[in-house]
């Protein structure tokens, strides 16, 4: 897996401002692929990090890099409680969420809408999103916002500030480790 790949889509969460980020990356060996998987989480995991593919499909693996610690307290908050259970997950235990997150990614050809809360998204905007089918947002980001807008713009700008200031730092050399913020 291009580190490359890691930084132009994990910037906030590699920077700590973020809880997670996703994205799909192509492979040709799933063990060579997960063996990268290995070695990323040697490097990044003292730094507060996880990255874990959860799901390998068509030669592409879905691949979730998360702050464990963030991870615990979002999916703590009430609403995200509460939408958890009413989706069959286990809230109380963010690591068998995880497992049960990607259960549903096998067994399923469309994506569970809940993913949001795994990824740091507001509730409200991930309730927002279910209840609405994806229609009638306020505005569209980094995800569709059903709630408080100026927050949600604050955020996406931060992000995408991030994201170019890694990237730039990435092309000039410097190293993931090096990018990773201990949390």
């Amino acid at each position: 897996m291009p580190e490359e790949l890691l930084v132009r889509h994990c910037s906030p969460t590699l920077a700590g401002m973020k809880t997670a980020n996703l994205f799909t990356c192509f492979f040709e060996n799933a063990e060579e692929m997960r063996e990268n998987v290995r070695r990323l989480n040697k490097m990044l995991v003292k730094k507060g990090l996880r990255v874990l593919p959860l799901r390998f499909r068509d030669q592409r693996a879905l691949i979730y890099v998360y702050r464990p610690s963030r991870l615990s307290r979002d999916l703590q908050q009430d609403t995200a409680c509460c939408l958890l259970k009413e989706r069959g997950y286990e809230a109380e235990a963010p690591e068998r969420c995880i497992v049960q997150l990607m259960q549903k990614l096998k067994s399923s050809e469309e994506f569970p809408h809940e993913i949001g809360l795994f990824l740091g998204y507001p509730p409200e905007d991930v309730w927002g999103f279910i209840e609405n089918r994806a229609e009638g947002c306020k505005c569209a980001g980094f995800w569709k916002v059903y709630g408080d807008v100026a927050a949600a713009q604050k955020l996406f700008a931060k992000y995408k500030k991030c994201t170019d200031v890694y990237c730039a730092m990435f092309a000039r050399g410097q190293s993931i480790e090096r990018l990773t913020v201990a949390v």
